[in-house]
């Protein structure tokens, strides 16, 4: 079965894991982005869309006709490690553009510093990341109060490789889950679109 997905996000680490692994799978692609020039990969199911995430208008205008937004969208340093509000700001843009546009499907890529672990070193990330932890926990707020088929993905920390094996779980991070590739995350997300699984549901993800 051919998906329309939409993605928020595609020009990052996670998101252009995204949208090679979608159109591998042989899906279309929108990659919906502020800067085209900034996707170099061309395919005849991908289309790439200028726009402003944060511009609801813009978003309802780009998105009829899809199965499922995949948001991956988010604060690079060092605006990370300063207060911010990209990703719950885009969460509102989203939710209210998906339902002008009708679509129900929405997957967000999230982070494992919002599960309540304890330790030392889970601390300090925690600490260190709070700008990143406050914006994405206010963003998940957003989704989870709508009615939308949603699903939130917590990875830890992210690497560059080329490996897409994750395992998952339901509200916590998996044991010894301490790092994971963008690639996995992105497998990740296709795959609950793909198998319709984990609606209305945050899943903790790790290597």
């Amino acid at each position: 079965m051919t998906l329309r997905i939409f993605i928020l996000g595609a020009s990052g680490h996670t998101g252009t894991q995204l949208v090679d692994i979608a159109l591998a799978r042989g899906h279309a692609v929108t990659a919906f982005v502020r800067s085209p020039a900034k996707i170099s990969r061309q395919h005849e199911r991908l289309t790439v869309v200028r726009g402003d995430p944060h511009n609801t208008d813009e978003l309802a205008a780009a998105m009829p006709g899809h199965d499922v937004v995949v948001t991956a969208l988010g604060v690079r340093p060092p605006q990370a490690f300063r207060p911010h509000t990209l990703v719950q700001d885009c969460a509102a843009s989203t939710v209210a553009a998906m339902t002008r546009a009708g679509v129900k499907r929405l997957v967000l890529v999230s982070a494992a510093v919002l599960f309540p672990m304890k330790g030392i070193l889970f601390g300090f990330f925690k600490w260190m990341l709070k700008h990143i932890g406050r914006d994405l926990g206010a963003a998940e707020d957003i989704i989870r109060a709508t009615s939308l088929e949603w699903t939130i993905a917590r990875p830890p920390r992210l690497l560059s490789r080329r490996d897409d094996k994750y395992r998952s779980q339901r509200d916590a991070l998996p044991e010894r889950g301490s790092t994971m590739s963008y690639r996995a995350v992105a497998a990740f997300a296709i795959d609950a679109v793909e198998q319709h699984r984990h609606v209305q549901e945050i899943v903790g993800l790790a290597a």
